[in-house]
This record gives C-alpha cells, structure tokens and sequence, in this order.
C-alpha cells in the first residue's frame, strides 16, 4: 500500500496494492501494522455505509471534542467527488480544502483525521460510501458547515446537488460551533 501526504497535515491518501486476475481482484481495505508502520496509530469503533444516487451531496460534516471522529473513507462502488476541510484554528492551514475523486474503480482510501469536516458529491446512481470511525457518532457533538460557503470556494462539480434538509441548515466555517 502506498500513503501520499499533502501539503496540509494529517490527511493521507492511501492506495492500496490491488491483485487482479481473471477471476476478480483482492486488496486491504485495512492493516492496523501497515498502518502504524508509517505512524498511523488508529482504532476504530464504528463503520458507516451509505447508498446514493448521482448528484447528492453528503456533508460537510464533523463531530466536535471530545467526540471528534477520525475516518477511514473509501468507495466500494460508483465515484464520489470528496472534500475535507482544515478546521484546526491553530493550524497553519485553517480554511483549506482538499479535493479529489474516489471511485470503486481506483479504490483510494482518504484518512481524515479529527479537526477536519468532511463531504462528498456523489457522480454516479448507486454510489455506495463506507467510512471507518475512531469514535461512535454522538447526536450532541455534531455540527457542520454549509456546502457552498463563499469564503471556502469550492468548486463542486454540480450546480444544484440533492442535499438534506438538515444539511441545507448548516451554517459557514466563520460561524460554526468548533471546538478544536
């Protein structure tokens, strides 16, 4: 497996050694030893999975201390065009974002970890999402920010996404509750 850091700290693409043949194709999705041999102590407690159609926008979404979650993403089918953003008010690249595509046909994974919102588009129907968490979702420590807040400028690949209601309620990095 090969880990590619980015010029903001923390975050790690991951892209894993795929055997492929004519019956199929095999990878680690994990490996807590390859992991911490390149210093990513992680545990996880929870794993989500989502199914979406083309054009609907999930996020961005954190969960604040002591609740903060780390996650392990990846697609298991279709193509997501994800983002995270640095909310560390101390850290030299507060505000940034990255940006890429994750599909089931590249099969990256993305480490975010804690102090970082987290969204994606999906690009195709039956867009299928899974995420590893390092702590249990909690209703009280979660919070957000509006997918197209202007001081972020994001460039979506889609005008008008599908997006929740509840996520239509977020409000802009400069006004979230954030803990970090």
């Amino acid at each position: 497996m090969e880990l590619i850091r980015f010029d903001i700290e923390g975050p790690v693409l991951i892209k894993p050694r795929v055997f492929e043949d004519e019956r199929g194709y095999f990878y680690e999705t994990f490996n807590a030893g390859a992991f911490q041999k390149e210093g990513l102590e992680i545990g996880f407690v929870q794993d989500n999975q989502s199914l979406s159609k083309t054009g609907t926008l999930r996020g961005l979404h954190f969960q604040n201390p002591p609740f903060a979650q780390g996650k392990l993403i990846r697609v298991v089918s279709g193509s997501v065009f994800d983002v995270i953003i640095d909310i560390r008010p101390n850290s030299p690249t507060f505000g940034q974002s990255l940006k890429m595509e994750i599909n089931g046909k590249n099969k990256f994974m993305l480490w975010i970890p804690p102090g970082f919102a987290h969204g994606f588009l999906t690009l195709e129907d039956n867009t299928v999402f899974l995420y590893k968490c390092t702590q249990l979702y909690n209703k009280q420590a979660e919070s957000g920010i509006i997918w197209n807040d202007k001081d972020l400028s994001i460039e979506w690949p889609l005008e008008t996404p599908i997006v929740s209601e509840k996520d239509l309620q977020l409000t802009t990095l400069k006004n979230c509750e954030n803990r970090f």
